[in-house]
């Protein structure tokens, strides 16, 4: 096994990014879904509301394996979803990094819009109507309004979105399995060190690494909360 940066050999750095990107391609594609999401549930009332509420938490309380398993059934190669998308356009999720993104979505989604729906509900409705009042349509309410007063609880969610799916196993490792540089994220790259004899020491050094990005994630998210919080005290 060669040796890489700073002690860690190469197929460590190597999972280490892949989460990196994983992460983060799995907070860009959840974001404009959590805010459109979080809006809904915060400024709106409709029949089924409590059902969309309710859906958007199951991933939380599910195992991981069940919503891995589902995402195997709908997006694998057989799967309705995923066959469909493999002839027609090319895209393949299970067993590819896109598929580990998407898992990591999912998994993520509900901290996030809870976040931004927390958010736009600490906002003032009464700016929203002035703005209106004042003759601004609804998307420049939204936009002008809303999302600038807002933006520290959704900067908070894609932090909690992003940390979630730093460290998400289960539902990633049941639908794209652990394929050295295609799908090893960092936690599923622990869990094969584990089952190797001897390579504690690389348990230890990518188990540290998590830790760190985790306490920075959830301390950058607490720190946007109370900045929200503080703001709308004033």
């Amino acid at each position: 096994m060669s040796s890489g940066f700073a002690g860690f050999s190469d197929a460590e750095l190597t999972a280490i990014a892949l989460s990196l990107k994983v992460a983060a391609a799995a907070t860009a594609c959840s974001l404009p879904f959590g805010v459109a999401v979080g809006w809904l549930l915060a400024r709106k009332r409709f029949p089924g509301k409590l059902l969309v509420d309710t859906l958007m938490y199951l991933p939380l309380v599910l195992p991981p394996v069940v919503t891995g398993y589902a995402l195997l059934l709908g997006f694998g190669t057989q799967g309705p979803i995923g066959r469909f998308l493999s002839e027609h356009f090319g895209i393949v999720f299970a067993f590819r990094w896109t598929g580990a993104a998407l898992a990591s979505a999912i998994m993520g989604f509900p901290l996030m819009a809870r976040a931004i729906r927390l958010s736009i509900e600490a906002v003032d409705p009464r700016l929203e109507q002035a703005a209106s009042t004042l003759g601004a349509n609804p998307w420049r309410v939204f936009f002008g309004v809303t999302l600038p007063l807002a933006w520290p609880g959704l900067l908070a969610g894609a932090v909690l979105c992003f940390a979630k799916a730093l460290g998400e196993f289960g539902a990633t490792i049941t639908f794209v399995s652990n394929i050295a540089g295609e799908t090893q994220t960092l936690s599923s790259a622990i869990w094969g060190l584990m089952q190797t004899p001897g390579a504690e020491s690389g348990v230890l050094r990518l188990a540290l690494v998590a830790v760190a990005l985790s306490f920075a994630a959830v301390f950058a998210s607490e720190w946007l909360v109370q900045r929200q919080r503080a703001g709308t005290q004033r």
